[in-house]
């Protein structure tokens, strides 16, 4: 049997995350014992492991858009239902170090049409860039900016480092001097929201802390 290399390399991805996910939920079932000592090295395994299985959904995500194969599905969703969602998995990630808050603007539609899997991913991985980075609260929020849908992430750190927000590419240092993979793969998500030629956008910027915000036409 004859096997493509980039259909072995994305499989050999796909099951690696797999794997990761099973060890992530493991490490998910093992109690706090209210020991600094044995709860931070806990909380750090479990956060590093979920990240670990991001990047390799992304770096799938990415391959599939390098040989033309990723186009979103859209559908209609409530942004409201997705944030409050959102929030409760930060909550759940937190685990009480810091306080997460949701906001939904009044202009906010009932109904927005994006692909709920690739927008929801993108938001999660600011999320955990929000908890490793805040002083003692994040905010996830959604709202209406010139006719389209904001979706925001932000936190009470210090903010971006000025390299990201100057010009944030695959190869900039994201804020632990990482390979700045989850910005590429965030904007490449909104850019690939399409709707009577406007295009989606993602934007960083720092407003007492750092914003994450995806623009959805």
């Amino acid at each position: 049997m004859k096997f493509d290399s980039n259909d072995l390399y994305a499989s050999l991805m796909h099951e690696l995350k797999n794997h990761l996910g099973l060890l992530a939920m493991t490490i998910d079932s093992i109690p706090l014992q209210n020991d600094p000592a044995h709860d931070g090295v806990v909380d750090d395994a479990r956060l590093l492991c979920q990240r670990v299985v991001e990047r390799l959904q992304q770096a799938l995500l990415i391959y599939k858009a390098a040989n033309g194969q990723i186009k979103p599905s859209i559908d209609a969703y409530s942004p409201e239902d997705l944030v409050r969602e959102l929030r409760d998995t930060a909550v759940s990630l937190a685990r009480g170090r810091l306080e997460v808050h949701c906001g939904i603007a009044p202009e906010t539609p009932a109904i927005a049409f994006f692909d709920r899997t690739l927008i929801e991913m993108a938001l999660i991985n600011a999320i955990h860039n929000a908890l490793a980075y805040a002083r003692t609260a994040i905010w996830i929020e959604a709202g209406i900016e010139a006719g389209r849908l904001t979706l925001t992430v932000r936190d009470d750190s210090e903010g971006f480092p000025e390299p990201i927000l100057s010009g944030y590419t695959s190869d900039a240092p994201n804020r632990s001097g990482g390979t700045g993979l989850g910005l590429h793969f965030a904007r490449m998500i909104a850019e690939t929201h399409v709707n009577q030629g406007r295009g989606g956008e993602l934007r960083l910027a720092n407003q007492n802390g750092a914003v994450f915000c995806v623009l959805l036409p």
